[in-house]
């Protein structure tokens, strides 16, 4: 698991130990060296750039460069803003020197030091262009991203590696393109409770050997129609590929269904479908359907709603807000917009926000794909990727979340345990090249089984 601390909780964090005289400025900057020093293709003689900025940010940069130098690096930094005075000194006594953004030019590796986690907006300077650097690591935070949010301003630096200080910060979860890999270093902080997490694994329901199909988890699916039968059967194929004990699927994609999923239980209305241990609704039924959606989330049990179901919830949100059991919303951004407000920027707390309002879970779709209640932490998927921008990959989603639902995970490791295998079993599906619903489907498995192994 990776736990992700705010700013604010970063810098409480950091305050006594300053006071008390404790060498934090020394352990991130001992640690970026070795983080940088390992990456290079060679480090006597490599030639290393800084881009300083003005704050503690850029002094990590230097005091790294010093390190650096002292290993017989070429190092070279790039003033952007007048720099931590006593580390400029230090960095020039260990042989470094001052130069131009044309240093960049034929570097073995660019430090982005520019700015740090307490910068907000765009930047107020021009990155020199970094294409054609075979490796640049941002210090703690990409310049440009905002550390608690994600937001990716114009011009913010494109890193291959993040080198993070004390704790990950939400915005690195969020911004995955331009972080790049993630290192977290530890220099010794005492923090709260983390209000942001990342599954690096997952754990299942375990079976043992009375198990059966009912124990294993019966999930009914309310999904599709004779117009999106491919709804269904994605839908109904990923909660049997998912591993649920039994699919109960209520619909007028029936006779579809039954020729595909021999395994699925079929009937054509949800009052006949018998009893479930979880719900999923709306994945093509139509915008129309207002009765089956009803008549669902009229249950006592877990159930999630997607597609056409949140179109029909944003309408009539007392059908969510009148439940007692746990619901859980996966929208993406256009959807998550039909309940009245866009996502912005900060897609963590826009997810709050609509979670807190109606009283459920809310998973927001995307290549950060967000899953958050209306309280606890919120959880930031790390294995999306846009190969599932692609048709019915929403589908496959919901059946898989909905057998996890039957099985007795609560929303949120629902939620966050299927957007990961969601996102492993695309990658997996065609080497990262292009997929499609039905391979992602096929793949489930294989994603489960390398989750497995992560955890």
């Amino acid at each position: 698991m990776i736990r992700a601390h705010t700013v604010e909780q970063v810098r409480a964090a950091e305050e006594p130990l300053l006071a008390a005289g404790a060498p934090l400025m020394a352990r991130a900057a001992t640690a970026l060296a070795v983080e940088t020093a390992r990456r290079l293709p060679f480090v006597y003689g490599a030639r290393v750039v800084l881009l300083v900025g003005k704050g503690n940010n850029g002094a990590d940069a230097l005091w790294a460069g010093v390190n650096l130098a002292r290993r017989g690096c070429q190092v070279v930094s790039v003033l952007m803003a007048t720099p931590v005075q006593d580390a400029l000194e230090a960095f020039l006594r260990a042989g470094g020197r001052v130069g131009t953004d044309d240093a960049v030019a034929g570097a073995e590796a660019v430090l982005d030091g520019i700015v740090g986690i307490g910068a907000r907006g765009p930047l107020r300077v021009a990155v020199p262009a970094l294409h054609g650097v075979p490796l640049v690591i941002a210090v703690d935070v990409p310049s440009g991203v905002d550390a608690d949010t994600g937001e990716v301003h114009d011009g913010a630096v494109r890193a291959d590696v993040t080198v993070t200080f004390g704790t990950c910060k939400p915005g690195l979860l969020v911004a995955r393109d331009n972080v790049g890999e993630l290192v977290v270093v530890d220099i010794g902080l005492e923090l709260p409770t983390a209000p942001v997490e990342a599954l690096t694994g997952v754990t299942l329901p375990s079976d043992d050997r009375i198990s059966d199909k009912y124990t294993r988890g019966v999930v009914g699916i309310a999904a599709g129609s004779e117009e999106y039968s491919g709804a269904a059967l994605l839908c109904v194929g990923a909660a049997v590929r998912a591993g649920a004990g039994m699919v109960r699927y209520a619909g007028s994609a029936a006779d579809r269904v039954r020729d595909h999923w021999p395994e699925a239980v079929v009937t054509e209305h949800v009052r006949d479908a018998g009893r479930v241990q979880a719900w999923v609704v709306g994945p093509g039924i139509g915008v129309t359907s207002y009765d089956c959606v009803e008549e669902v989330l009229a249950q006592d049990v877990p159930v999630l709603v997607d597609a056409d179901g949140l179109t029909i919830c944003a309408q009539n949100p007392s059908l969510l807000r009148d439940r007692w059991a746990p619901t859980l919303l996966t929208p993406h951004e256009r959807e998550f917009a039909r309940f009245g407000t866009e996502v912005g920027p900060d897609r963590i707390s826009a997810a709050r926000r609509l979670a807190a309002d109606l009283g459920v879970h809310v998973l927001l779709k995307g290549d950060a794909t967000v899953v958050v209640g209306p309280d606890g932490p919120a959880r930031v998927n790390t294995t999306g990727s846009a190969l599932l921008a692609t048709a019915g990959t929403g589908d496959v989603l919901a059946g898989g979340i909905g057998t996890l639902l039957a099985r007795g995970l609560d929303p949120l490791e629902a939620g966050s345990t299927g957007a990961f295998l969601h996102g492993l079993a695309a990658s997996l599906s065609t080497g990262g090249v292009s997929t499609s619903a039905a391979l992602v489907l096929e793949a489930w498995p294989a994603a489960v089984r390398e989750a497995l192994l992560r955890d």
